[in-house]
Parts: C-alpha cells; structure tokens; sequence
C-alpha cells in the first residue's frame, strides 16, 4: 500500500483549528494507514502553529496542546516521519518549480511537500491548499479532500 501524504494547510487543521479542521479529522480518521509525513512537514507545521500564535490567532498555551497531540499520534503510529533522501527531494523540487512555477505560481515549501510525496511513493496527497492541488495533480498524485 503507498503512502498517505499531506502539506501543511492539512496538518494544521488537523492539529490546529481552522475553517478545515472536522474535514481534516473526518479524513484522517477514514485512513486506513499511518499519515506519511516528511521533515519539512514536521518543521512548517511546527514553524505555523507558532506563528499562527505570534499572528494572535490562538494563545501560546494552546501551541502546547497542538504539539501534545501530535507527539501522541507519533507515539501510537497514527502518523509517520518517512525518512526521505534529501538530495533526490531537492532534485526533484527543482524539476517541479522549472516545470511548473512560471505557469502556476508555486512557493517552494509547496513544491517540496510534493516533491517529498512523490519520494516516497505516495498514493495520495492531502491538502486544502487549492493551488498546492493542482501541482499534486498536475504530477499524478490523486488528491483529497
């Protein structure tokens, strides 16, 4: 069974609160395998949570929270680190933003959650990010929600 991948956008309505989060959880809970996560997944999604905070959008003590959940589902396999060769990531990114970018305005986390996803092998790639989307699509990758 391939990997279930995901961006930023969908880690942080899962384990933060959005406009997204019941989809998110209603999704995460459909899965029939661990949620494959690459480091930069782990870093952005750590990296917004506090942002979101300094933006003022939750307090400090809910950061806390968010990250108490997430080890928790590490700790029990709900979601994985995939270690993945970043040198072939990069790589990839790069062919990505050469093939894609000036017709579809990507940033560059965005093309390297795809570009870790298609690393690994994913079957499938999460995310709300609408344009983030269609780059998974546009490389094959079957999307949800």
């Amino acid at each position: 069974m391939n990997p279930v991948c995901c961006d930023t956008s969908f880690l942080m309505a899962l384990y933060g609160n959005d406009s997204h989060s019941a989809k998110a959880l209603s999704c995460a809970q459909k899965l029939l395998q661990p949620l494959s996560l690459s480091i930069f997944n782990e870093f952005e999604l750590e990296n917004a949570l506090r942002h979101a905070s300094w933006r003022k959008l939750f307090p400090p003590a809910e950061i806390d929270q968010f990250e108490v959940e997430f080890d928790a589902d590490l700790k029990i396999g709900r979601v994985v680190i995939v270690p993945c060769n970043l040198a072939n990531v990069l790589s990839m990114a790069r062919q990505l933003s050469a093939a894609h970018t000036l017709t579809g305005g990507h940033r560059a986390f965005d093309i390297l959650h795809v570009a870790a996803a298609l690393e690994c092998k994913a079957g499938e790639f999460l995310t709300f990010d609408a344009n983030q989307r269609k780059l998974a699509q546009a490389e094959g990758l079957k999307v949800n929600p």
